[in-house]
């Protein structure tokens, strides 16, 4: 009997057999009708045991075959998806099989139905492992004798109810953060208790404090770090310049926006013959920031600077960011220096990094810098006569790097981000795209060569390293994709289930100014990953290079700090096994906490975009917009309108047709006109009404 049940149990639960019936297994075992009575009990045994288990349509698993644990993904309706690491789909999770799970908590599931045709996966909540929010953002309301919290979140589907006692004198209206001390359940809210009072809806400003505290951006230094804050020096000393190589001889610049106060990059070039010199200077913030002090932890922390509208909330306090480490016009700067020698071709025929000296001559603006290179405005070019030469220059071969870029398979996705423009109050006045133009890309094209060629010189040393990975996109995406764009007569090639970003390249260049070049463009980005950071080099695919990390920007992300301490630790010989053991040790954490962050201050400008855009909007009821189809849905399509502003016309709305939702063809159908409405296609529409609360934007086709 134990060699049967042995036998049964390895093959259930050998994953290169797919989950059987008893019929199957009997005929697959060559058990006679005769001795089936047998297999039964023997199967009934090892349920017993709970080795293993029948499911929905009586076919036998191993016991834990159908549990799996993942992150719960709330929603405002009730129900819910649950996303398990190392599967590309979630499981869909019914409202009345959530067991009260909330947004972020970590769940066990049983999965009851098998993703089929059209539909996902489908679970129910087991028990709750572990509750992943502490802490809730949203507007207080006051009972008789209690209060409770509606939650800005709308993935956090319950009210907090609030004791008597626990509100921090909060009144009806006040914005607060609540701390949760019971998660309730299936019958139960949520309880809490209000530890700040961020204030009131209506005052300036609380919006955007509201998400930076719903996000959990610390806003406040500890007094550790402002204690040693106050001892970091307003200027270099002799003593930090000696054993530095020393350019403050070399005509050098920093171009930034107007408004930018934490300069961390500056530029040189010189044309010697047949290459250029160029030299990318960044600043020596880790000269200032040692491993392991209230600094540095503070800045591990917060991973990186988070640029919401009206505000910018650091990494690094201002006596840093803006003061020593900041390259500032004039001022003896330490630096971290890649000299890279390029030839015509745009080849990096030899490199150096050093520690330096660096003295900025110019403070430029992509404005006044643009006048110079693109418009060649007479009164500009004689303002900086000195410097007309050099960036005429710096023009030439940032063309020659991007081309050299472009025929290896980079991709440049320039969709127009926008620029917000507010007043003292928080009002925007102004929404318009902010398109990039020949100053701005010559110093991403600068920067970029700089952090592939460190990110190769390292890799070569194989040396503990943060790269900055962009994985492939997953096959599935891409046939999608292909099978989409045959429909205009487009193709891709795939070989292998892979795909060479050239090929996406040489897609948007054929489909350049066509009427469908937004929705393939839309389409190309949605099949691609979000690059992270990573301790080993995997590559770059939207950049088609295989070596690539973040050099360039210390003062605003962690991760350049953290390779910056290495590279010196290198250059100065003390980089030997027990330091070579530390950093492999802590790199792959600080690489996970690096790319946590930058997504948490990605959705943190998300969030704050879209408020100011709503706000904006309101004022706008009743206007008439020509805009383009950027989303199609079973409910409706969103429009974006050319300041960048994206609202929701509803399929329930749309009372011309019955409209059908076609998945395949990204398009809506109408059942009697055969009207369609497909991605990019241009469609007029009214701003009909707004909800700040909501962050949404609803539209009505004219």
């Amino acid at each position: 009997m134990e060699d049967k049940k042995q036998v049964l149990y390895e093959l259930i639960t050998d994953k290169s057999y797919r989950p059987m019936r008893f019929k199957e297994l009997a005929v697959l075992l060559m058990v006679p009708k005769a001795e089936r009575e047998e297999l039964k009990q023997t199967l009934d045994a090892l349920i017993h045991e709970g080795k293993i288990t029948v499911d929905t349509m009586s076919r036998y698993r191993a016991a834990d075959a159908d549990k799996k644990t993942g992150l719960f993904h709330g929603t405002s309706r009730g129900f819910g998806f649950v996303s398990v690491e190392g599967e590309k789909e979630d499981y869909f999770i019914p409202e009345e099989e959530t067991k009260g799970a909330l947004n972020g908590d970590t769940v066990r599931i049983l999965v009851q139905e098998e993703k089929s045709l059209g539909k996902r996966a489908q679970g129910r909540v087991l028990e709750i492992v572990e509750h992943g929010t502490k802490q809730i953002v949203g507007t207080y309301q006051k009972g008789k004798s209690f209060g409770f919290v509606i939650p800005d979140n709308q993935k956090f589907a319950y009210d907090v109810f609030i004791p008597k006692g626990k509100t921090a004198g909060a009144v009806e209206g006040h914005k607060v953060l609540v701390e949760l001390t019971d998660y309730g359940d299936e019958k139960k809210n949520p309880e809490g208790e209000i530890v700040k009072v961020i204030g009131h809806i209506n005052d300036p400003g609380v919006d955007v404090l509201s998400v930076v505290y719903a996000y959990g951006i610390p806003l406040e230094y500890p007094e550790a770090v402002y204690t040693q804050t106050e001892r970091v020096p307003e200027e270099v000393a002799k003593e930090q310049m000696e054993g530095r190589l020393d350019l403050r001889g070399l005509l050098t610049i920093t171009i930034d926006g107007e408004d930018a106060k934490d300069l961390d990059d500056a530029i040189t070039l010189n044309s010697k013959g047949d290459h250029w010199e160029l030299g990318v200077h960044i600043a020596d913030v880790s000269e200032y920031v040692k491993e392991g002090s209230a600094l540095d932890r503070e800045a591990y922390k917060r991973g990186t600077s988070v640029y919401l509208v009206d505000r910018v909330i650091p990494m690094l306090p201002h006596r840093l960011s803006n003061g020593i480490c900041s390259l500032n016009a004039g001022c003896d700067r330490l630096a971290l220096s890649c000299l890279m020698e390029i030839d015509k071709k745009g080849n990096v025929v030899g490199h150096r990094i050093a520690e330096t000296v660096i003295n900025v001559d110019y403070r430029m603006t992509y404005t006044s810098v643009k006048k110079i290179i693109e418009d060649h405005d007479e009164e500009e070019c004689a303002s900086y006569k000195e410097l007309v030469p050099m960036l005429l220059q710096m023009d030439e071969l940032a063309g020659i790097l991007r081309e050299k870029r472009r025929k290896r398979g980079s991709i440049d996705f320039d969709f127009p981000e926008c620029k917000i423009i507010v007043d003292g109050a928080g009002n925007p006045l102004e929404i318009k795209p902010y398109e990039r133009d020949r100053a701005t890309k010559l110093i991403e094209d600068f920067m970029l060569i700089a952090n592939e060629t460190v990110a190769e010189d390292y890799y070569w040393q194989e040396l503990p390293f943060i790269y900055r990975t962009h994985e492939n996109p997953d096959a599935e995406k891409i046939q999608k994709l292909g099978i989409f764009i045959n429909n205009f007569g487009y193709s891709i090639h795939i070989g292998q289930d892979e795909i060479h970003p050239k090929e996406l390249q040489k897609l948007l260049e054929k489909v350049d100014g066509t009427a469908e070049e937004p929705m393939i463009a839309r389409l190309c980005l949605r099949s691609m990953k979000q690059a992270k950071y990573t301790d080993y080099c995997d590559g770059h695919f939207g950049l088609a290079a295989k070596y690539y990390c973040h050099f360039t920007s210390p003062i605003r992300r962690y991760p350049d700090l953290q390779i910056h301490r290495i590279i010196k630790e290198n250059l100065r010989g003390k980089l030997d096994e027990k330091h070579i053991s530390h950093y492999r040790g802590i790199l792959p954490e600080a690489a996970k906490q690096a790319s946590q962050t930058e997504r948490r201050a990605d959705e943190a400008e998300r969030e704050v975009e879209k408020l100011k855009k709503v706000e904006y909007m309101s004022k706008k009821l009743g206007e008439v917009f020509e805009g383009v189809i950027s989303g199609v849905t079973s409910w409706g399509m969103y429009v974006e309108l050319p300041n960048t502003v994206e609202g929701m016309v509803r399929l329930s709305e749309m009372d011309d047709d019955y409209y059908i939702f076609d998945e395949a063809g990204y398009q809506l159908i109408g059942e009697h006109t055969r009207r369609t409405y497909k991605l990019g296609q241009k469609v007029k529409v009214e701003i009909v009404a707004t909800d700040k609360a909501l962050k949404t934007i609803e539209m009505l086709l004219v």
